[in-house]
């Protein structure tokens, strides 16, 4: 069983930066495509960032690409994600989400594990 747990959620002004942080409760994660996903309140859960288990490989969402960074530390079992030039609609809870292969897609289907999530709202 994989436990994901997110931290460094809360509340900034529009043009700051976060950083989120993924905790995985798993003796590896090298083999794991990890995402994270957000939920605007009314909204679906959307596909925000994703990365390979070597960090070669990384997607983002079209709402937060060049914003928006995705890493990996496999040797400190972490998956963060780097947010800048932060904007009132980057308003959501945001979800940390690993796949038990090492291939990911957008889809919420796509992923096995979920963490509970962290909140991030940004003022205007």
């Amino acid at each position: 069983q994989v436990q994901l747990v997110e931290s460094g959620g809360g509340l900034v002004q529009a043009g700051d930066s976060l950083t989120l942080s993924c905790g995985i409760s798993k003796a590896t994660i090298s083999n794991n495509f990890m995402a994270w996903f957000r939920q605007a309140p009314g909204k679906e859960r959307e596909f925000t960032a994703g990365i390979s288990w070597t960090g070669s490989r990384t997607t983002y969402g079209d709402s937060v690409k060049g914003r928006f960074t995705i890493s990996r530390d496999n040797a400190k079992n972490t998956v963060y994600l780097q947010m800048n030039s932060l904007k009132p609609e980057d308003t959501a809870v945001y979800y940390c989400a690993a796949a038990d292969t090492p291939f990911g897609g957008r889809l919420k289907e796509d992923y096995d594990y979920w963490g509970r999530g962290t909140q991030v709202t940004v003022s205007s």
